[in-house]
């Protein structure tokens, strides 16, 4: 399995446009809701406990995310647990408003990535790499630490990899006053 700053770099990649990581700031944690809603049912009840794909996907996810490094597998239980939460509240509605709303988090969570992949120019990285899928949400999580000024090793080590950030914005152009 690839190290932390492997799999972040690799990510890292397809995502250099400050626009397009903008939009990975709602686009993803809407898809992950979506998809975590749609695997909340069914659910069996095991010992009274509701066990159901969502939750072995939440728990798959958390053993990858806890494999990687032990800080960024506690930010994700704390982010991913609101939202397989929210994901397990839409399920035990209606099933017209659970269909609604798990469709809604992830058709317009995916129309907002492919907006900011535009702004990239470039595909989203799951396409080359499954394991994107997976390493998006950390992405997201590890973006917004960097920004508090967090984990700078690992920003370090991106950067030393695929370059920094860029704000997407053409460079101006230049005059020749000959």
């Amino acid at each position: 399995m690839r190290t932390l700053n492997e799999q972040l770099s690799a990510y890292a990649g397809y995502h250099r446009d400050r626009r397009n990581i903008a939009t990975h700031f709602v686009g993803i944690p809407m898809i992950v809701v979506g998809i975590l809603a749609f695997l909340a049912r069914p659910a069996v009840m095991v010992s009274g406990f509701a066990l159901s794909p969502a939750l072995l996907l939440l728990v798959g996810g958390l053993v990858f995310y806890f494999l990687l490094d032990l800080r960024y597998g506690l930010s994700m239980l704390a982010v991913m647990t609101p939202a397989y939460l929210l994901g397990a509240w839409f399920a035990a509605q209606t099933t017209a408003l659970w269909l609604e709303g798990a469709s809604f988090f992830f058709v317009v969570g995916w129309a907002i990535q492919f907006v900011g992949h535009i702004f990239e120019g470039k595909k989203p990285a799951f396409v080359d790499d499954l394991v994107g899928l997976l390493v998006g949400p950390l992405f997201v999580v590890a973006e917004l630490g960097f920004m508090l000024g967090l984990r700078g090793e690992v920003l370090e080590a991106i950067e030393a990899k695929v370059g920094p950030t860029r704000s997407g914005r053409p460079a101006a152009a230049t005059v020749n006053a000959s």
